[in-house]
């Protein structure tokens, strides 16, 4: 029977743990899908559908079914001394530090890892409750404070030398070719083999505990690791091929998208009468307007005339104004859009407008009937908001503004590939990233539901858990769910400082960026060292950017922001952490 004494201590608990979920969400998710988002391999709102299912599959189908109670055996066992009500604490307590710093961070755009912060955190809590001279400072096999200091300077270098080899060898047999088209089309098989390959093995080492393959002989995860990109590589050169052969090399406007399932029959498609261009996305991150004028890239929505032009008037006369007021008045532009759209978005925005709070305290009764009206739109704004939200025109900049030039200065570097180019690769970073998203759905739910899994455990049972704590799966579907609203109605914080406010992005250097760091993870794990995804794609991200040749491709003054946010997280969560546990533990009580 449940002890009724800390069933507040399980509700306060749980909700923290929801909330951690929510900013794993919002801050490691949005940042594994910044670099397709980026790179336009794929919308934001179709990231925001494929990281969701992707995401709740992985957590759901071959998340972890087991949570270590003492988290990377930072604190001994012997620290709650079988007394279930402090070990609750305790959870509760890291896990309210580290959601805590990680939702002020992503709200000021400021990027760090979830990981981190929780295992800090737990360091903190193991400081206040049996002393620093118990807590493991040292490597400990790997999950000690010490290997935490380790990942954090290695992992982002070592992603970064992965992606920087995979970008050059995709330069070396498509790009500096002097026809890449059929060359990025003819070798893009080979290319699908080393992505499908490096997924699967994420998932295997990195992403499926409960399947148990990683205790799998080698042989036999070579067989399924191979045999799975290899018929990937397979299905590509039969179905894929031929289908960017049509549209990209014979320019048949003609073959639709869902024409793919032809395969080999596209070769010997009839020409049409009238032989057009092939419709191609364009993959630059700053495009032409009007043939006179850059603008910042826009999002797929539609823009009307009228609007386009008041905001080159707006940019023109706010050129001496300060970056933050005209990042506010580009935001206002946004908030007109939406205000005259359809749908659920612009009801919500009107009433919001329509319905403005009266004068007096929020208790009279006048403003109480304002607010049941509020309350909905309310809520309906902040469950939409992320997906109208213009990320491509916040990633590249204003124009001038310091940020603009500062963006425009670093692209300047970077070699720009044929669009038709880009297109094949395109496919390539969805697939990465999908895979990506499941492995980090697997793997990275246990953050948030061990801790939660612990405090359940103890809970339910009255008793301290000395080992493992079973993770029921209805909690693993609960906490996958709240990264992906995280992901969906907060992502956009991040999303909108990473990707091309580091270097620019296109499609072939997005999916170099994506293999790259899930290489690092792989490495990392098989060594047992702790390592956050979100520092491997950073690091992947500025490898790539120095493939330009330069240091001024990338924006490094970004990269050192990012570097002191990753270095600030270990003492802030456990000094939070610390605190909440000694003022809880020691506070007077009855």
């Amino acid at each position: 029977m449940a002890l009724h004494q800390y069933d507040y201590i399980f509700a306060i608990g749980t909700l923290f743990a929801m909330l951690d979920a929510y900013n794993n969400g919002a801050n490691d998710v949005a940042n594994a899908w910044a670099t397709s988002v980026s790179s336009r391999s794929i919308s934001y709102r179709q990231a925001m559908i494929f990281g969701t299912v992707f995401e709740m599959l992985g957590a759901i189908t071959v998340g972890a079914r087991t949570a270590d109670t003492i988290k990377n055996k930072i604190i001994p066992n012997e620290a709650f001394g079988g007394n279930a009500g402090v070990q609750m604490l305790a959870f509760t307590c890291a896990l309210a530090a580290a959601s805590s710093w990680v939702m002020w961070c992503t709200r000021h755009s400021a990027h760090v890892s979830s990981t981190y912060s929780l295992v800090s955190a737990v360091a903190g809590v193991g400081v206040a409750t049996v002393g620093a001279s118990q807590v493991q400072w040292g490597w400990n096999g790997g999950q000690g404070l010490g290997a935490i200091f380790a990942g954090l300077g290695m992992a982002p270098a070592i992603s970064a030398g992965f992606a920087a080899v995979i970008f050059t060898l995709i330069k070396v047999v498509v790009h500096i070719r002097r026809n890449p088209v059929p060359w990025a089309v003819y070798s893009s098989p080979f290319f699908f083999l080393i992505a499908a390959t490096v997924c699967t093995l994420s998932i295997v080492y990195k992403g499926s505990p409960s399947l148990g393959l990683s205790k799998k002989p080698g042989w036999y995860i070579a067989a399924v690791t191979l045999g799975t990109g290899g018929g990937v590589a397979v299905l590509s050169a039969i179905f894929f091929v031929p289908f960017v052969h049509a549209r990209v090399i014979r320019r048949d406007q003609s073959v639709k998208w869902w024409m793919f399932i032809y395969g080999p029959l596209l070769f010997h498609r009839p020409n049409p009468e009238i032989a057009e261009r092939a419709v191609v996305p364009n993959y630059a991150v700053v495009q032409e307007d009007d043939g006179s004028h850059v603008s910042s890239n826009r999002s797929h929505e539609s823009i009307s005339d009228h609007a386009e032009a008041e905001k080159r008037a707006a940019s023109v006369e706010a050129t001496q104004a300060s970056y933050k007021e005209i990042m506010a008045q580009s935001e206002d532009r946004l908030h007109a859009r939406l205000l005259e759209s359809r749908g659920p978005m612009g009801w919500a925005m009107r009433t919001l407008r329509d319905n403005p709070m009266g004068s007096g305290e929020i208790y009279e009764l006048h403003n109480v009937k304002i607010l049941l009206k509020r309350v909905p739109a309310i809520v309906v704004c902040g469950a939409l908001y992320g997906l109208h939200y213009d990320i491509h025109a916040a990633q590249s900049g204003i124009a001038g503004t310091p940020e603009g030039k500062r963006m425009q200065r670093v692209y300047a570097h970077a070699t720009k590939y044929p669009n038709e180019v880009e297109h094949t690769y395109s496919f390539v970073q969805v697939l990465t990233a999908c895979t990506a998203s499941f492995a980090h759905g697997a793997n990275d739910i246990g953050n948030s539901v061990g801790p939660w899994a612990v405090i359940y455990a103890a809970w339910s049972t009255g008793q301290a858990r000395e080992s493992t704590a079973p993770v029921p799966v209805w909690q693993l579907a609960v906490l996958s769910a709240m990264i992906s609203i995280g992901l969906i109605t907060y992502g956009y914080n991040i999303m909108k400082v990473m990707g091309n406010k580091i270097t620019y992005h296109s499609p072939s250097r997005g999916c170099s960026m994506e293999m790259g760091a899930a290489i690092t993870v792989l490495v990392f794990s098989q060594y047992s060292l702790p390592v956050s995804t979100s520092m491997c794609i950073t690091g992947a991200t500025v490898g790539v950017g120095l493939c330009n040749g330069t240091l001024k491709a990338v924006n490094f003054q970004r990269v050192g922001l990012l570097l002191l946010s990753w270095i600030m997280t270990i003492p802030i969560a456990g000094t939070l952490g610390g605190i909440l546990m000694g003022l809880f533990l020691n506070a007077p009580h009855f």
